[in-house]
């Protein structure tokens, strides 16, 4: 556990979290991604003796760094799952359609990024695993090992919006046939040297790295899942509060609060008296992004939205 705290995470957009949750001292909450507890630390500070965390996290290490930092705190419980499945836990807790908040801070954590055994980033070699579970699913050297061209260039165009994606893939299609490709180091040569142009101040391996992450954990499918049971997890007046980190993440969550929020469209000509069925949700302010004095302290900020959205009556 000594060397986990070596790796520092500072929680993103604290304050507008806590704000944008409005906290009720009694209430019950989910934290859908304890990452390294920074979130769920400032609810419990809002939370009285009768209060109710619930965190979930789908990497076990999280959850073991959990279980030793709260050891003697009642009102936290943590599992090891993702919030792909938050239906089926908060009907285990017995708390569906009572839960007065939610927070999704997706991504990846700066633990995660910072430790080169997991095989997330391209500026420490490891293993190239890149999974956010060591115990399931596959890693990327082993997709990128059986994987067709067409499969890898359409994965880095798709989740990492790189244009070079199709030279990208020719280039680890031919490298692998030589050796295989099983380091972050490896993976990131081969991605500089296929790419001709190279953007200032960004390593050109950042889009393919993120892609490949985003791809292998399914980030974006658990996205929506998680968002679509929000619905009914939460209580009438229950806030949800997501953090994205990309833009293709942020644009699923702005169509969903968007979607839930206009209710029943009636045909325009259709003589309708009364109006509409009412909306699932109504947006709470404008998207929240970090200052200045945020992204200085944590680079890792910039990038950040944070969306708000409330269950209506």
């Amino acid at each position: 556990m000594g060397e986990q705290h070596a790796f520092q995470h500072l929680p993103v957009l604290l304050d507008e979290v806590i704000k944008g949750l409005a906290i009720k001292a009694q209430g019950i909450y989910v934290d859908g991604t304890f990452g390294r507890g920074g979130h769920s630390a400032a609810i419990l500070e809002q939370l009285a003796a009768t209060g109710r965390l619930l965190a979930l996290d789908k990497d076990p290490e999280a959850v073991r760094y959990a279980r030793q930092r709260f050891a003697d705190e009642p009102r936290l419980s943590i599992e090891n799952n993702s919030f792909a499945h938050l239906k089926q836990v908060t009907d285990n807790a017995q708390i569906t359609g009572k839960v007065d908040g939610i927070l999704l801070d997706l991504g990846v954590s700066s633990p995660q990024l910072d430790d080169p055994q997991r095989g997330f980033s391209f500026q420490h070699d490891g293993p190239l695993d890149m999974r956010m579970d060591p115990n399931s699913g596959i890693t990327v050297a082993d997709w990128l090992a059986g994987a067709k061209e067409a499969e890898i260039a359409e994965v880095i165009k798709t989740y990492g919006e790189e244009r070079f994606a199709k030279r990208i893939a020719q280039a680890i299609i031919i490298a692998r046939d030589e050796t295989p490709i099983t380091t972050t180091a490896q993976l990131a040569a081969l991605i500089s040297k296929a790419i001709p142009r190279h953007e200032k101040h960004k390593h050109p391996a950042t889009r393919s790295f993120q892609a490949l992450r985003i791809f292998i954990n399914r980030e974006l499918q658990d996205l929506e899942a998680g968002l679509q049971q929000s619905i009914e997890v939460l209580a009438p007046g229950g806030r949800l509060a997501v953090i994205s980190f990309h833009s293709l993440e942020d644009r699923i969550v702005k169509r969903f609060i968007r979607k839930h929020s206009q209710g029943e469209v009636l045909p325009r000509k259709l003589p309708v008296t009364g109006g509409g069925k009412q909306g699932a949700l109504r947006a709470i302010g404008k998207a929240s992004r970090s200052t200045e004095a945020e992204c200085q302290r944590n680079p890792r900020a910039r990038s950040a939205v944070l969306r708000i959205a409330e269950r209506m009556q």
